[in-house]
């Protein structure tokens, strides 16, 4: 259109703009168009017509204008010219509108163009009654598996093995597959009418594929977002069995086009017990399968349980060779402290976390029971009623997931184990078999001295990272103060290694002390005795043996583990937080982003005004008026109606905030992991599937029927035919005349 206007005032010399140059720089008054093609909404505003072209000019006014001698000379139109004009606009008009109609019949049919800019002239076709027949069939398919993954339904019914000899029942996809032709689905009725009724109308191979399709459609919706936002965070959760195979559940963080951060679940990772392979296949699924480009990602973290830390690192390293600016940090959802006691690479630690864990499960699935527990706390600290007030709260929490939780399990010892022993003796019927089996079982792991002794030492060793975990976890201004305080974190852990005999002295005194409160006796573990019983000269102490079977190893390993997650890059990233303008005040406003944002630089719009834009950054918030109060998070930063205004300083705090180290500030951004973890708790293991839980998990992202189907045409044209596709079920036999 800026063409068509150019060529019409004759304007020679703006031929070589660009339509952009043009609405920006250059005006047309509203004289040199035709009544007709100006809308009067209100006597103050004109606005002109989408296909509006100027068509009037007075061809003459300039020869008599002195001002005007020296411009370009225009061509005179004719009457026929001016005739012409009009009827090419108007055929042009009519063109348009043909056009927008036919295309819109056309999306009607096919939902969805093939990618590349092909020639549509293909799905112009219209499609023959059998096609159409058959797509509608496919989307009621789509349709019943859809349905299941949101509901939490598993495909399989009843088991073969439960039902008696000759009966015959379908599972629950067939079941509904038949529910909905019965409430009168008229192409499933036609579809099926003349199969027998011991038939599986879709076979598992086809719904396999189609939950295929179903799961990339849906993952797809979310890493659309995450791509249009470019930079994102990988973070992995706890391994989960899903139908007796190990898996890596992993979730995406990134900014959203509202400026929210977000953590959202994107599917399965099949777990490989060699780090190697399972780093290959875990770059691979995220680049090829997923359609990620790691070049974009700022961040990854790893929640593992005991055993697999060291195999995640191996993950994490080899990741950070290829995309250095992919920062390895810690998880905002994880405490500090549990974190580093899941990655000791001890095998006592490993039996002690999980036994902690067991407890947790049978008291909280219990309320008889943490009632008993309730009681027994009351007596045993009825002298100090505050401290057993706490401990009780403390008890009805997730209290495994603490940064003291070594702590909070010291004090709790005693009350546990007289809980646990007054449920597995009781003889009464108060019980049943499972909860006093349990409580026996763990009453007997919590008196073992091997676990108090490393429950004792971890207390300790962790008690000098648990304000700094904590603050990792709190405000952002506490996470910034953090990452200058690691340095007097390692010079304390060092100063204990160097002197560890010492240390450990205290530490298994307090150990013993609290075996003989619990009657438990003083003794080296019985494999070690065992190992030990052919060698005579062996006088190896139960002090020395857990210096260096535990304490030794657990100090070295936290001070290598915090340098390993700590690194100068992260340490860099998280100092830039004092872009946050309540950090800023808290620093006088006299803050140096300039050389920490270095490591950010490509990243930036406009690098080269970075530390002139900061400047304004910071007389913004510093001659701010009274009554305005500094944003405190990155999250409040990101939303400022002004934030555009400061190019670099945005692009820089949505990278900030992506870290997986920065909580979610806005908890129904984070509704991810926490419907990762219904899900889990709510479906049994053995009816798992990696396709229904991003189903389920995922239920309120919007789907696209039409482009299932045709994905699942595209990649099966050469199905079998519509007789062949019925298979007979496991459990009946097909007759003759089926």
């Amino acid at each position: 259109r800026c063409q068509r206007w150019v060529e019409n005032c004759r304007r020679a010399d703006l031929e070589d703009k660009t339509p952009d140059q043009l609405n920006k720089h250059y005006r047309l008054c509203a004289k040199h168009f035709e009544t007709s093609m100006i809308c009067r909404s209100s006597p103050y505003r004109t606005v002109l017509r989408d296909n509006a072209v100027p068509t009037i000019f007075d061809l003459t006014s300039h020869l008599n204008n002195p001002h005007s001698r020296h411009r370009k000379r225009i061509k005179e139109l004719s009457e026929d010219e001016i005739r012409t004009l009009k009827q090419q606009k108007i055929d042009e008009a009519f063109e348009r509108e043909q056009a927008t109609q036919e295309l819109n019949e056309s999306n009607e049919q096919n939902a969805v163009s093939e990618e590349g800019g092909e020639e549509q002239e293909e799905e112009a076709v219209p499609l023959t009654l059998e096609e159409r027949e058959n797509k509608d069939y496919l989307k009621s398919l789509f349709e019943i598996l859809i349905l299941m993954g949101k509901q939490n339904i598993p495909l399989d019914g009843h088991s073969v093995d439960e039902l008696p000899e000759g009966i015959f029942t379908s599972d629950n996809f067939q079941a509904l597959l038949e529910y909905r032709i019965n409430a009168g689905d008229e192409v499933l009725r036609k579809r099926f009418e003349m199969t027998a009724v011991n038939l599986e109308y879709c076979s598992k191979t086809q719904q396999k594929q189609m939950l295929e399709i179903c799961e990339s459609c849906v993952r797809e919706e979310t890493l659309r977002e995450v791509r249009d936002s470019h930079f994102f965070s990988i973070v992995t959760d706890e391994v989960v069995d899903i139908a007796g195979e190990e898996h890596l559940p992993v979730l995406v963080r990134f900014v959203d086009d509202s400026h929210n951060l977000r953590e959202e679940f994107i599917g399965f990772l099949p777990y490989e017990a060699d780090p190697e392979i399972l780093a290959v296949k875990f770059h691979t699924t995220i680049t090829e399968k997923w359609g990620l480009n790691m070049e974009y990602c700022r961040g990854q973290a790893y929640i593992v349980s005991s055993g697999f830390a060291s195999k995640m690192k191996v993950v994490a390293t080899r990741l950070l060779e290829k995309y250095p600016q992919a920062v390895y940090t810690l998880c905002s959802s994880c405490a500090l402290n549990v974190w580093l006691a899941k990655s000791v690479p001890v095998v006592g630690v490993s039996i002690a976390l999980g036994t902690i864990e067991e407890v947790y499960c049978l008291f909280n699935q219990s309320p008889q029971l943490l009632l008993e527990l309730d009681n027994t706390i009351s007596v045993l600290f009825q002298n100090n009623e505050e401290k057993g007030n706490e401990l009780k709260e403390i008890c009805r929490s997730h209290w495994t997931g603490r940064h003291d939780t070594f702590e909070v399990l010291v004090d709790l010892m005693q009350a546990l184990v007289l809980c646990l022993d007054a449920v597995s003796s009781d003889s009464s019927i108060r019980w049943n078999n499972f909860i006093a089996g349990r409580a026996f079982v763990l009453s007997s792991a919590l008196t073992d001295f091997d676990f108090i002794v490393t429950i004792v030492i971890l207390k300790n060793v962790l008690s000098f990272t648990r304000a700094f975990g904590k603050n990792l976890q709190g405000q952002t201004s506490d996470v910034f103060f953090a990452a200058s305080s690691l340095t007097a974190v390692l010079h304390s852990l060092n100063e204990v290694m160097e002197n560890i005999e010492v240390y450990h002295e205290f530490w298994f005194e307090e150990a013993t002390n609290l075996a003989t409160k619990l009657d438990v006796q003083i003794k080296l573990p019985g494999k070690f005795r065992r190992a030990q019983q052919g060698n005579l000269d062996s006088e190896v102490t139960s002090e020395n043996y857990y210096k260096e079977i535990l304490s030794v190893p657990t100090v070295e390993h936290i001070i290598q583990e915090l340098k390993d997650i700590f690194s100068e890059q992260h340490l860099k990233a998280l100092k830039c937080l004092s872009l946050v303008p309540s950090v800023m005040g808290q620093l006088k406003f006299n803050t140096s982003e300039e050389h920490h944002a270095d490591m950010y630089k490509n990243d930036l719009p406009n690098p080269d005004t970075l530390s002139a834009e900061l400047h304004c950054w910071r007389i913004k918030w510093k001659h701010r008026g009274k009554d305005i109060e500094l944003p405190a998070t990155i999250y409040e930063a990101l939303h400022l109606p002004d934030i555009k205004f400061f190019p670099n300083v945005y692009a820089l705090l949505k990278v900030l905030c992506i870290l997986p180290v920065m909580k979610v500030e806005n908890e129904k951004y984070e509704i991810g992991r926490k419907r990762l973890k219904a899900y889990l708790k709510n479906t049994l293991r053995e009816q798992r599937s990696c396709n229904l839980a991003l189903l389920n998990i995922n239920f309120d992202i919007k789907h696209d029927l039409d482009l299932m189907v045709d994905t699942y045409i595209k990649l099966y044209p050469d199905k079998v035919e519509f007789q062949e596709d019925f298979i007979p079920s496991n459990n009946s036999e097909v007759t003759e005349d089926s």
